[in-house]
């Protein structure tokens, strides 16, 4: 038998039931068009949402897979659009294009690799580009419940640049505002409060931090800072910080490239339990990029958080 790691968190993810409830009260069901979905991870997923009353789905894919996944999950999807496509490319291709166009509201990734389903977004034809970067966001919530802590950027960007990252802050705080808060604290991460210069995430932070402080209202912004700082507001007070208004209660961080990010989320999630709800912003509709290993849990949350900030434009269909 192989012995756990007793770092691990014995506890599962749970979606929570705010953000749940709060797409459940959307007035419109946002269309979701799931590229490549004959496969029983992305069919679940959308069988879950669809019982919660948040989404619609539309199928992209091999008509006779999808029927099958459907039969083996018992559940009755005559009523759903099935678009049939062959192959990765074409299933993406079709559902970027079906969102291009306003015939969807949300775009899922099926059983498709992520950097295919990337490509169909980027792909000028897909009417999906803006003139905002791609910036994938983690929103993680903890079991016991309380505020949600949100990432950028740990999935899309490798090393993001300054710009990149300034883009990736204003759309954090857009988020955050849509969501309620009204006053969102975002911390700069690094591994030290001081900026030197051999620590050249720490000259970023504070090269974000003046930039923002300039050009973004009604928000609390802090960099660099570590870790410990940014989650226990007794390390801060220990490092002087205790009149930092994000300290100890930070709403989102970003971070200064992917390996920090994808160390950072995993953790949250492996060790303490959370639910991490991944969204990719910055095209024309919200994006779900989930990955194999994301939970039940995690995937509904995903599609949830999407629904919510999915737009309301359209009229309903009945």
């Amino acid at each position: 038998m192989i012995k756990k790691s007793p770092f691990l968190s014995q506890t599962s993810p749970i979606c929570p039931k705010d953000l749940l409830n709060n797409a459940k009260n959307k007035l419109v069901k946002p269309r979701v068009a799931i590229a490549s979905a004959g496969h029983m991870l992305p069919m679940t997923a959308a069988k879950e949402a669809v019982l919660e009353g948040i989404m619609t789905p539309i199928f992209v894919g091999e008509e006779a897979l999808i029927k099958l996944c459907a039969n083996d999950l018992n559940w009755d999807i005559s009523n759903f659009q099935i678009i049939h496509t062959t192959g990765e490319a074409e299933a993406a291709e079709t559902a970027a294009r079906l969102c291009g166009d306003g015939q969807a509201d949300i775009l899922m990734k099926g059983h498709i690799h992520s950097d295919l389903f990337i490509k169909s977004v980027l792909d000028k034809d897909s009417g999906l580009r803006t003139k905002q970067r791609l910036i994938h966001v983690f929103y993680i919530s903890h079991p016991d419940g309380g505020n949600p802590l949100l990432i950028s950027d740990a999935a899309v960007n490798v090393s993001p640049d300054l710009q990149t990252r300034k883009d990736a802050t204003i759309q954090i705080v857009k988020l955050l505002r849509s969501l309620g808060n009204k006053e969102p604290r975002i911390a700069f991460l690094s591994a030290t409060e001081s900026v030197l210069e051999s620590v050249p995430s720490s000259v970023d932070a504070n090269t974000l931090y003046e930039w923002c402080i300039k050009n973004i209202s009604a928000a609390h912004f802090s960099g660099p800072l570590a870790l410990d700082t940014l989650l226990s507001y007794n390390a801060a007070i220990t490092k002087g910080l205790q009149g930092n208004p994000v300290v100890g209660r930070p709403d989102a961080i970003i971070v200064p490239d992917i390996v920090s990010g994808n160390v950072l989320f995993k953790s949250l999630v492996y060790l303490s339990g959370g639910c991490a709800a991944g969204i990719v912003l910055g095209a024309k509709v919200p994006l779900l990029l989930t990955s194999r290993a994301d939970p039940p849990a995690a995937r509904l949350a995903s599609i949830a958080l999407a629904t919510l900030i999915s737009k309301e434009e359209r009229l309903s269909d009945n």
